[in-house]
């Protein structure tokens, strides 16, 4: 399950009407050996590290169910940290891509007309802050590796079936 990507998915079609999956992870939750957490929304459930096991990193497993026409359900999820990390990620991204490209364009210019491009300056130094929240994120998610296991062992475990994370 290791890998470059920032936030590990899997997808999987099970012989079972949508309520019966749900339903069939929850009666496994509920009577697992390891403990989790569960939230049910319709169409949707969210697999979490009990509070008092989570750290700054846990991770936390979101399942959607959609019903298909021959009466199968699929089911998406995707690994991914607490929604105030991914928010702390998502907006430091934001920023340093929207700084990036607006200082890039500006050095540029600066070129082209014969300036100093000291906006370049600025260039690389967002690129270099993405490139380190990238590194970052992707120590955090080695430091939540085990939890994500734990995970994704509960979610098989109550399937009955493996599923390939990519």
């Amino acid at each position: 399950m290791s890998s470059f990507g920032i936030r590990p998915r899997f997808s999987q079609t099970l012989d079972l009407a949508l309520e019966e999956a749900q339903a069939r992870l929850a009666r496994a939750v509920e009577a697992g050996a390891e403990p989790c957490e569960m939230k049910v929304f319709p169409g949707f459930i969210c697999l979490r590290i009990p509070e008092q096991d989570r750290h700054f990193w846990s991770p936390r497993l979101n399942l959607e169910f959609e019903g298909t026409q021959d009466g199968k359900t699929r089911i998406e999820g995707i690994y991914g940290p607490n929604a105030n990390v991914w928010g702390l990620f998502l907006y430091g991204y934001l920023l340093t891509g929207t700084f990036g490209l607006f200082s890039g364009i500006f050095g540029l210019a600066q070129c082209l007309i014969g300036k100093y491009p000291w906006a370049l300056w600025i260039f690389g130094a967002m690129l270099a802050i993405g490139i380190g929240l990238y590194l970052v994120a992707q120590f955090g998610q080695k430091l939540g590796a085990q939890q994500t296991f734990r995970l994704h062992r509960i979610y098989e475990a109550a399937m009955g079936r493996t599923v390939e994370v990519h």
